[in-house]
């Protein structure tokens, strides 16, 4: 073909990011990828290789609820040999915010901790729930009112390595959400104290910052102090390439980029780096006009790799650069008939075979296969209109939420399934795009809210039945409580009056001596016979039998007077102690009289306060409802445009496809028609 046709303008149309292959590439296609590790899109894109980043950030949020948990540790000068001692959680209300928080139930967590914050249930952790409730904030993206609660903790003279790390996480989900400025802030707060891994995440943070801020120098200068045998030694070098190319100096990034793309990886992730390294060095020698360099570095990628259709892509059109067609059949042939359909890389494919069979002479092959291209190109159109009306009606939010359950999950919830769509791989692209998945974790979380506040407007109609309930079993009960309370009061007023009687008989009995008035029954029943058997005995006369017995009645009595003389303290003091009691007990009657004339005078007050609150609570919960139903329309609106318009760009370059193929066949149709027919040429 021409050089202007089809074949140069696809293989232009295919450097870049995959979501940008439209796009004509500058000089150096690298500078076009985005670092590593950003929360961008095109990271999130590399399916395997960001578990690792997310699990950073989930342990970011559960190391900020624990960090209270361990900085006795981090700060005290303890020996090696010694464990660090287990921290007892005191309040249960701590514990249970706790276990909902590393169950990941972060919405439950986070309003039964500020429920108990409220109500001081947690006084005894009151600095690690603050910190626990910064890092739940920090979960959802509220960076703003997290940070304040950071800054209000450090104030107070947090621990130096928690404050650190409260300032680094912090940055990191900054910088995560697209706020620059904000995560620079934070940056500049930290000071030495971090452990080795985070120091090392600290610097390519610090350079991701820069070159947010397009200073490629400065950050090619942060990442060459980065150890190469450090943890993140090969993430730093691959941002150090491209910081260097960005920054002009296109050969050192590129010497580096192909150090990352021979590098060793022992991990998945490592893998994919490498991958995306190789590829970014194809495109960039393709568009230097250095094909012979360009199938080297595409050679190194993986078959099973997902940039794996752009490196066969990039190797048969570096074929092509070198004159050998042949060659370029083979890796666009595996495109063609063995890659996704949908796939990008595999539409252009299409018209590269056509191509490349034209360059060899078969034109009538070439011809099939154009129209070939056209069919699939057509297909592929209808299944993105087909795609566009399902994302339209709501089929892939709704998909998305079905299939990629966890509501509580906060900002750290990430898309793991596709739904069930006609044409699900369509998806790729859009789910790749950070901008999508913020806004669909908007709309996600504006569901959530929506189904917690009918589910409070529910309950606060249980709450409204409960008090007429209440309400009602107090005016039923009210009248048999007044009428026992007025029992109550005649019954105090009589113990009291047998209380004074009492307390004077033996007030009475102490001034006189009297032992026998605190004799008990049987010393009352002993003196009873005495008394009866003296009357017999004076009755009597002057028998002398009679004056033996009356003598025996007499030592009796005797008798029985000295042993109510010996008991007469202690019984004393038992009456004394009866009158304490019949005192103690008295005071209670009176003060639980005293709560009961009290409760009937509030109760109707609390009542009327716990209706007037739930009135206040449901105008809110009602007010809210429909606000937060607008809301989650409109996001769902725009989450649905986002995807639309990811998918209007596949059409667009749908249609550039097209126009290719179609004007590639009508240069076939002349060259045929100029072969049977030489001389029939047109003339100026």
């Amino acid at each position: 073909m021409p050089g202007e046709g089809p074949g140069r303008k696809t293989r232009r149309g295919l450097q870049g990011t995959p979501a940008d292959r439209h796009n004509k590439p500058r000089s150096g296609a690298v500078a076009a990828k985005a670092p590593v590790r950003e929360a961008d899109g095109k990271a999130r894109s590399a399916g395997r290789s960001q578990s690792r980043i997310r699990g950073v950030r989930l342990t970011a949020v559960r190391w900020l609820g624990a960090a209270w948990l361990v900085s006795s540790t981090l700060t005290a000068p303890a020996h090696a040999a010694e464990p660090p001692k287990p921290h007892i959680i005191v309040d249960p209300y701590y514990g249970d915010a706790l276990f909902q928080f590393f169950q990941d139930r972060y919405f439950t967590a986070i309003t039964s901790l500020m429920t108990s914050q409220h109500f001081g249930r947690v006084s005894q952790h009151a600095d690690e729930a603050e910190l626990l409730r910064g890092g739940m904030l920090l979960s959802y993206g509220m960076h703003k009112e997290a940070g304040e609660v950071f800054a209000r903790l450090i104030d107070q003279g947090a621990p130096p390595p928690v404050r650190d790390r409260a300032w680094f996480y912090l940055a990191k989900i900054r910088y995560q959400r697209g706020f620059i400025d904000q995560a620079e802030e934070a940056m500049a707060r930290i000071e030495n104290h971090l452990p080795p891994d985070l120091q090392e995440e600290r610097v390519l943070l610090q350079a991701q910052l820069l070159m947010a801020r397009a200073d490629y120098a400065g950050a090619a200068q942060v990442l060459g102090a980065l150890a190469k045998g450090s943890g993140l030694g090969l993430y730093a070098r691959y941002n150090l390439g491209v910081a260097l190319v960005r920054s002009g100096d296109i050969a050192g990034g590129m010497a580096i980029l192909d150090e990352v793309g021979k590098a060793s990886a022992p991990t998945e992730e490592f893998k994919a780096l490498r991958d995306k390294a190789n590829v970014a060095l194809g495109f960039a020698a393709l568009a230097d006009d250095k094909p012979e360099a360009a199938q080297t570095y595409l050679e190194r990628v993986r078959l099973t790799s997902m940039l794996a259709t752009k490196a066969l892509l990039g190797f048969g059109w570096a074929a092509a650069a070198l004159k050998q067609p042949r060659q370029a059949l083979v890796p666009w042939s595996e495109l063609t008939d063995h890659r996704d359909a949908s796939d990008a890389a595999v539409l252009e494919a299409r018209i590269a075979v056509a191509f490349a069979y034209g360059e060899v002479g078969a034109d009538g092959r070439a011809l099939d296969r154009y129209q070939q291209a056209l069919a699939a190109f057509e297909r592929e159109n209808t299944a993105l209109d087909e795609s566009i009306a399902a994302i339209r009606a709501g089929k892939l939010v709704e998909g998305l939420l079905e299939k990629n359950p966890g509501d509580e999950m906060g900002w750290f919830w990430n898309i793991g399934e596709l739904p069930d769509l006609p044409h699900a791989g369509h998806l790729t692209q859009v789910l790749a795009r950070h901008e999508f998945q913020e806004a669909f974790k908007n709309w996600r979380d504006l569901r959530y809210l929506d189904k917690n506040l009918h589910g409070w407007a529910d309950a606060l109609g249980v709450y409204k039945e409960m008090l007429a309930n209440r309400r009602q079993a107090y005016a039923d009960r009210l009248p048999k409580v007044r009428e026992r309370a007025t029992q109550g009061e005649a019954g105090i007023a009589e113990m009291t009056r047998r209380r004074d009687e009492m307390t004077a008989a033996v007030d009475k009995a102490e001034a006189e001596g009297d032992h026998a008035a605190l004799a008990d029954a049987a010393r009352r029943a002993q003196l009873d016979r005495v008394a009866d058997m003296r009357s017999i005995v004076e009755r009597s006369g002057n028998d002398p039998e009679v004056a033996a017995a009356a003598e025996r009645v007499r030592r009796v009595a005797g008798a029985l007077t000295w042993q109510l003389a010996q008991e007469h303290p202690d019984r004393l003091w038992n009456a004394r102690k009866a009158l304490r009691t019949i005192d103690t007990e008295l005071e209670l009657a009176r003060a639980r009289d005293d709560a009961l004339a009290q409760a009937q005078r509030d109760e109707p007050a609390r009542q009327q306060q716990f209706a007037q609150r739930i009135a206040e609570l449901e105008a809110a919960v009602r007010g809210l409802i429909p606000r937060v139903a607008a809301l989650t329309r409109e996001q769902q609106g725009q989450v649905q445009e986002l995807a639309v318009a990811e998918l209007a760009r596949q059409k667009e370059r749908l249609v550039a496809y097209t126009t290719q193929a179609r004007f590639a066949m009508a240069q076939l149709v002349d060259r045929a028609a100029l072969a049977r027919n030489p001389d029939d040429v047109a003339k100026p």
